[in-house]
């Protein structure tokens, strides 16, 4: 009787500690920042402008915005939780060619941006952004895609929901994008509350019914990192008009192993719905 009452307090102390360590380290869990940037659109011989913005609450961003001639539309760019903007050139090199100039910055905390990530606080980034290209840049909201990829998504569909329907953006791409950080926790540790522990939201789902964008969904079958019925939830969400987009390949690559299914999709979707508003 003692062996096992021994055993069962073992138990509930491994348990908490296991649920108190992810409750601490949620921040580098959730946030995998790289602060040197080895390589920018140089590499492939862009011209492009190594820009500042500054956020509603004082912290500096870094981002590049790299223009295209004759530019139908700008995409804003909003990449995942790791790495900087100097991984992202497979990325901005597509949306060149399909003739979209592209704002791409880094989240605070990442690559050469100030202070420290948080959720609030890309809310906050993304939003310098945006002001960026309407105030400084003189962009059409109707001319002004926003992308995001993983977290990003959850980013951007954050801005979009918070813009009315008469300063709408011309379209809001997600892509291999979750419902929420603690919809993934509760798939990653079943066994846990994390539900509760959870200080992040990233609550992509809830916020598609506030998006007056057209919106296309992008996801993979084989994304072994968020599972494709998170896409479809978020396609099933967004108002019309919508589009889903199904490629191949996993989380990280699938947009480069799709090839042309990946870049066609990305033309009809523009075609469809974007190049042919009027600012």
């Amino acid at each position: 009787m003692q062996s096992t009452l021994t055993i069962a307090v073992i138990a509930v102390i491994l348990y908490l500690g296991l649920a108190g360590w992810i409750y601490v380290r949620q921040d580098s869990m959730v946030f995998h920042p790289l602060g040197e940037i080895l390589a920018t659109p140089e590499v492939y011989g862009w011209e492009y402008e190594d820009i500042d913005l500054l956020t509603q609450d004082g912290v500096r961003l870094h981002a590049w915005y790299v223009p295209v001639e004759d530019a139908r539309a700008v995409v804003l760019f909003c990449h995942g939780n790791a790495g900087n903007i100097g991984h992202r050139l497979d990325s901005i090199r597509i949306f060149r060619d399909l003739g979209l100039s592209v704002l791409i910055f880094d989240y605070r905390g990442f690559g050469q941006s100030e202070g420290r990530p948080s959720e609030k606080g890309t809310y906050l980034d993304v939003r310098a952004a945006w002001d960026f290209l309407v105030t400084e840049k003189n962009v059409p909201p109707a001319r002004i895609v926003i992308f995001g990829r993983s977290l990003g998504g959850a980013v951007a569909a954050h801005l979009a929901a918070d813009l009315n329907a008469e300063h709408a953006a011309g379209g809001l791409i997600l892509e291999s994008t979750f419902t929420s950080l603690p919809d993934m926790a509760a798939r990653l540790y079943p066994f846990l509350p994390v539900r509760w522990l959870a200080k992040y939201s990233y609550n992509t789902l809830a916020r598609m019914g506030d998006v007056h964008s057209p919106v296309l969904v992008v996801h993979s079958p084989e994304d072994e990192l968020i599972p494709f019925a998170h896409g479809q939830a978020l396609y099933a969400a967004a108002p019309e008009p919508r589009m889903f987009l199904e490629i191949s390949g996993g989380h990280n690559t699938g947009f480069l192993s799709s090839g042309t299914v990946y870049v066609d999709g990305l033309r009809s979707f523009l075609e469809q719905y974007v190049f042919q508003k009027k600012s």
